[in-house]
């Protein structure tokens, strides 16, 4: 009896796997362009991830250290090197005179210094060369 339930189990799984191919060809031959299409996509689309990730890949980045040598042999001092914090920061010279505690002209003083001391004429080339020297991060 247990052989005859084996037998007849066989037979159906042969069965089920014979319509599972037969639909499987049907199912290949009508759809085979979108199936390439769709199997190329996703290889694509792995492709993309992987490289994706692989060369977004970023090193942690290095603590900063703020090089002390160009600090003393440029003469800043400690309040304009908190100035030049603020002008790496965008604020504007009232936003700087105020969390500093000191007038606006206080401000513009020790901006045309550091200028000078920085041998820049504007802002942005004021905070381009003290990254450039390591004085801000």
């Amino acid at each position: 009896m247990a052989r005859l339930i084996v037998i007849y189990g066989l037979a159906l799984a042969t069965g089920a796997l014979a319509l599972q191919w037969l639909e499987y060809k049907f199912f290949v031959r009508a759809f085979s362009v979108e199936i390439y299409i769709g199997l190329i996509a996703l290889a694509f689309a792995a492709l993309g991830l992987w490289a994706g990730l692989r060369l977004a890949r970023h090193p942690p980045p290095a603590r900063f250290e703020k090089n002390a040598l160009a600090l003393a042999a440029l003469g800043i001092t400690q309040r304009e090197q908190q100035v030049l914090a603020h002008l790496a920061a965008g604020k504007s010279n009232k936003e700087i005179a105020l969390a500093l505690g000191v007038s606006p002209n206080t401000v513009k003083t020790q901006i045309a210094s550091l200028y000078q001391k920085l041998e820049v004429q504007r802002r942005t080339q004021a905070v381009q060369k003290a990254r450039e020297l390591a004085l801000i991060p």
